[in-house]
Protein backbone atom coordinates (compact mmCIF):
# COMPACT_ATOMS: atom_id res chain seq x y z
CA UNK A 1 0.00 0.00 0.00
CA UNK A 2 0.98 3.51 -0.99
CA UNK A 3 0.92 6.20 1.42
CA UNK A 4 -0.34 9.44 0.69
CA UNK A 5 0.17 12.54 3.15
CA UNK A 6 -2.00 15.36 3.48
CA UNK A 7 -1.30 18.35 6.10
CA UNK A 8 -3.63 20.55 7.37
CA UNK A 9 -4.01 23.67 9.55
CA UNK A 10 -7.43 24.27 11.68
CA UNK A 11 -8.25 26.26 14.45
CA UNK A 12 -10.62 27.21 17.57
CA UNK A 13 -11.34 30.71 17.81
CA UNK A 14 -13.38 31.85 21.42
CA UNK A 15 -15.47 34.86 21.98
CA UNK A 16 -17.11 35.53 24.97
CA UNK A 17 -17.41 31.95 25.63
CA UNK A 18 -18.25 30.87 22.71
CA UNK A 19 -16.18 28.44 19.67
CA UNK A 20 -16.62 29.71 16.16
CA UNK A 21 -17.20 26.58 14.04
CA UNK A 22 -18.39 25.47 10.87
CA UNK A 23 -20.69 23.11 9.28
CA UNK A 24 -19.26 21.70 6.49
CA UNK A 25 -21.63 20.31 3.95
CA UNK A 26 -21.23 16.74 2.53
CA UNK A 27 -18.51 16.03 -0.45
CA UNK A 28 -17.01 13.09 -2.11
CA UNK A 29 -13.49 14.93 -1.34
CA UNK A 30 -13.86 15.02 1.91
CA UNK A 31 -14.98 11.51 1.84
CA UNK A 32 -18.10 13.10 3.97
CA UNK A 33 -21.19 11.75 2.96
CA UNK A 34 -23.26 13.63 5.82
CA UNK A 35 -22.89 17.32 7.04
CA UNK A 36 -20.54 17.63 9.81
CA UNK A 37 -19.24 20.70 11.59
CA UNK A 38 -15.05 21.56 12.24
CA UNK A 39 -12.55 24.11 13.39
CA UNK A 40 -11.53 26.47 11.43
CA UNK A 41 -8.88 25.56 8.82
CA UNK A 42 -8.07 23.46 6.09
CA UNK A 43 -4.91 21.87 3.68
CA UNK A 44 -1.64 23.56 3.76
CA UNK A 45 -0.42 24.10 0.31
CA UNK A 46 2.88 23.43 -0.93
CA UNK A 47 4.55 27.08 -0.25
CA UNK A 48 3.16 27.05 3.20
CA UNK A 49 5.16 23.24 4.31
CA UNK A 50 6.96 25.08 6.54
CA UNK A 51 4.48 27.32 7.97
CA UNK A 52 1.45 26.25 9.40
CA UNK A 53 0.90 29.30 10.99
CA UNK A 54 0.47 31.24 7.90
CA UNK A 55 -1.70 29.06 6.53
CA UNK A 56 -3.92 29.05 9.11
CA UNK A 57 -4.01 32.01 9.20
CA UNK A 58 -5.07 32.17 5.53
CA UNK A 59 -7.46 29.79 5.80
CA UNK A 60 -9.17 31.75 8.74
CA UNK A 61 -9.19 35.20 6.57
CA UNK A 62 -11.05 32.70 3.65
CA UNK A 63 -13.45 31.29 5.59
CA UNK A 64 -14.55 33.58 7.76
CA UNK A 65 -13.24 37.10 6.58
CA UNK A 66 -11.16 37.52 9.90
CA UNK A 67 -7.84 38.97 9.54
CA UNK A 68 -4.44 38.70 11.73
CA UNK A 69 -5.46 41.71 13.44
CA UNK A 70 -8.94 40.35 14.15
CA UNK A 71 -7.49 37.65 16.37
CA UNK A 72 -5.40 37.54 19.12
CA UNK A 73 -3.12 34.68 21.60
CA UNK A 74 -3.23 32.11 18.22
CA UNK A 75 -1.12 29.30 19.35
CA UNK A 76 0.00 25.89 18.11
CA UNK A 77 -1.81 23.81 20.65
CA UNK A 78 -1.34 20.70 19.01
CA UNK A 79 -0.43 18.30 16.20
CA UNK A 80 -2.18 15.04 15.20
CA UNK A 81 -1.84 12.31 13.13
CA UNK A 82 -4.07 9.99 12.07
CA UNK A 83 -3.92 7.54 9.53
CA UNK A 84 -7.39 7.35 7.06
CA UNK A 85 -7.18 4.61 4.50
CA UNK A 86 -4.27 5.13 2.03
CA UNK A 87 -3.66 8.76 3.72
CA UNK A 88 -1.33 9.99 6.60
CA UNK A 89 -3.29 12.93 7.81
CA UNK A 90 -1.38 15.59 9.79
CA UNK A 91 -2.73 18.36 11.10
CA UNK A 92 -1.62 21.68 13.17
CA UNK A 93 -4.25 22.70 15.46
CA UNK A 94 -4.43 26.38 17.25
CA UNK A 95 -6.46 28.30 19.74
CA UNK A 96 -6.88 31.90 20.03
CA UNK A 97 -9.55 34.45 20.64
CA UNK A 98 -11.48 36.79 18.08
CA UNK A 99 -11.77 40.70 18.80
CA UNK A 100 -15.20 40.44 17.40
CA UNK A 101 -17.73 37.70 16.03
CA UNK A 102 -18.46 39.84 13.12
CA UNK A 103 -18.01 37.04 10.29
CA UNK A 104 -18.00 36.24 6.31
CA UNK A 105 -20.11 33.40 4.93
CA UNK A 106 -18.01 31.76 2.33
CA UNK A 107 -18.40 28.61 -0.04
CA UNK A 108 -16.49 25.94 2.62
CA UNK A 109 -19.97 25.98 4.90
CA UNK A 110 -22.04 27.67 7.50
CA UNK A 111 -20.64 29.47 10.40
CA UNK A 112 -21.44 29.41 13.46
CA UNK A 113 -20.88 30.57 17.75
CA UNK A 114 -21.60 27.89 19.99
CA UNK A 115 -21.19 26.81 23.64
CA UNK A 116 -18.67 24.25 24.33
CA UNK A 117 -21.71 22.09 25.37
CA UNK A 118 -22.83 22.61 22.33
CA UNK A 119 -19.86 21.82 20.21
CA UNK A 120 -19.67 18.69 22.32
CA UNK A 121 -23.33 17.90 20.75
CA UNK A 122 -22.57 18.45 16.88
CA UNK A 123 -21.56 15.92 14.74
CA UNK A 124 -18.24 16.02 13.68
CA UNK A 125 -15.02 13.34 13.56
CA UNK A 126 -13.48 12.14 16.38
CA UNK A 127 -10.26 13.28 15.87
CA UNK A 128 -12.32 16.54 16.32
CA UNK A 129 -13.99 15.76 19.22
CA UNK A 130 -11.44 14.17 20.80
CA UNK A 131 -8.66 17.25 20.50
CA UNK A 132 -11.58 19.88 21.24
CA UNK A 133 -12.48 17.83 24.68
CA UNK A 134 -8.79 17.82 25.67
CA UNK A 135 -8.25 21.19 25.04
CA UNK A 136 -11.72 22.38 26.79
CA UNK A 137 -10.39 20.10 30.00
CA UNK A 138 -6.60 21.98 29.59
CA UNK A 139 -7.07 25.31 28.02
CA UNK A 140 -3.96 26.84 29.97
CA UNK A 141 -1.75 23.69 29.15
CA UNK A 142 1.78 25.42 28.62
CA UNK A 143 3.17 22.74 26.68
CA UNK A 144 1.96 21.39 22.32
CA UNK A 145 0.44 18.02 22.55
CA UNK A 146 0.82 15.51 19.97
CA UNK A 147 -1.82 12.94 19.75
CA UNK A 148 -1.88 9.96 17.31
CA UNK A 149 -5.37 8.31 16.86
CA UNK A 150 -5.59 4.81 17.26
CA UNK A 151 -8.56 2.09 18.31
CA UNK A 152 -9.09 0.97 21.47
CA UNK A 153 -9.85 -3.22 21.85
CA UNK A 154 -13.31 -2.84 21.50
CA UNK A 155 -12.38 -1.23 17.52
CA UNK A 156 -13.36 2.63 19.32
CA UNK A 157 -11.35 5.64 17.86
CA UNK A 158 -9.36 7.44 20.60
CA UNK A 159 -6.07 9.87 20.51
CA UNK A 160 -2.43 8.99 22.58
CA UNK A 161 -2.08 12.28 24.35
CA UNK A 162 1.80 13.36 24.82
CA UNK A 163 3.30 16.65 25.42
CA UNK A 164 5.90 18.06 22.89
CA UNK A 165 9.10 19.06 25.51
CA UNK A 166 12.31 19.68 24.02
CA UNK A 167 14.96 17.16 26.14
CA UNK A 168 17.75 19.36 25.36
CA UNK A 169 19.68 16.44 23.90
CA UNK A 170 21.87 16.48 20.65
Amino acid sequence: MTIRTRQMAVAFLFHDGKVLLMKKRASKWQRQTIPFYSGIGGHIETDELNDPLDACYREIEEETGLRREDLSDLKLKYILLRLKGDEMRQQYVYAGRTKHTNVVESDEGELGWHTPEEARGLRSSAIHHAVFDHYMENPDREHICTGTMSVDSDGRPFVHWNALIDPGVF
